[in-house]
């Protein structure tokens, strides 16, 4: 397993400290609501995740931080690498790809294998290796914030990611490509955002389609969250409130540590933390029960 970078320093920024917090309460929650698939996660395997390393987002540091196994490989190493039907290939932003590379991914998708990307990876590999599904519409937003709401809230991607009590938020960084749904057929929007649709003319927040026996889901922005913001009086109550509304504590390493963080920091860092848990666990539960 690979660390966060900072986790096994003294002093941790406050990030670090959030996602580590937020990964406690996403698996505790999933090993109490989906026990299944909480197997399934602790049954993962560094072979099974491939992380292609990118200079913008690092969704690594949420797999670290969620003490999932990964293996990582350089922009450039795509040809070489032995990807197989069983994994999950994280791409993050900026996903920059040779022609040999975006073919690699769409026969690994084609296969079965399921493609997970980030912002700027929506023109340079989706676009490219899966036409007519999705396509960046050109506009590029601000260093903002917005509200997200969940649309299919049975879907096993989401369980535990956003409750009825909750208002998570979702960072966009400073031109991030808004995603706009070309085949509504074949592209379903797991998460929505309206105030993303009034500011930057898209809704979709993140995706996901079949391609083959494989799918794709792809995310606006970074999925890492590098910062909250706090748009009411309830994400600027401390982080402890979060642990009592979702009947949780924190392991006994974590639980002194997070005193100077507010709530918004870990329910930001919690519900990145539990979609990724829902999508590694949900490819390796079906893969064990082949």
């Amino acid at each position: 397993m690979m660390d966060i970078k900072g986790i096994g320093q003294e002093e941790m920024d406050s990030r670090t400290l959030a996602y580590r917090a937020g990964a406690d309460i996403a698996r505790t929650r999933m090993g109490r609501e989906a026990p299944a698939s909480a197997e399934a996660l602790e049954a993962v395997e560094a072979s099974d995740v491939v992380v292609v390393a990118g200079c913008y987002d690092h969704v690594e540091q949420v797999l670290g931080a969620l003490e999932v196994p990964f293996q990582v490989i350089q922009q450039g190493q795509l040809e070489e690498a032995n990807l197989r039907p069983e994994q999950i290939l994280i791409v993050n932003c900026p996903g920059e790809m040779t022609s040999g590379e975006i073919a690699r991914v769409r026969d690994f998708v084609a296969a079965g294998g399921t493609l997970f990307t980030t912002d700027w990876a929506l023109g340079n590999v989706i676009e490219q290796a899966f036409p007519g599904h999705v396509a960046y519409n050109g506009e590029a937003t601000g260093d903002d914030v917005v509200r997200i709401d969940v649309l299919e809230t049975d879907s096993p991607y989401l369980q535990g990611v956003l409750d009825s009590d909750g208002d998570p938020q979702w960072w966009l960084e400073g031109s991030s490509h808004p995603i706009r749904v070309l085949d509504p057929e074949r592209v379903r929007i797991l998460i929505r955002s309206a105030e993303l649709g009034r500011r930057y003319g898209e809704e979709a927040v993140a995706v996901v389609f079949r391609y083959g026996k494989g799918e794709v889901f792809h995310m606006i922005s970074h999925y890492y969250l590098q910062r909250s913001e706090f748009r009411n009086a309830r994400h600027e109550q401390p982080a402890s409130s979060y642990l009592d509304e979702k009947g949780v504590d924190l392991r006994d390493d974590l639980a002194g540590s997070i005193d100077g963080l507010l709530l918004g920091d870990v329910e930001s860092a919690a519900t990145s933390a539990r979609m990724m848990a829902n999508i590694v666990a949900d490819k390796k539960r079906r893969w064990m029960e082949v």
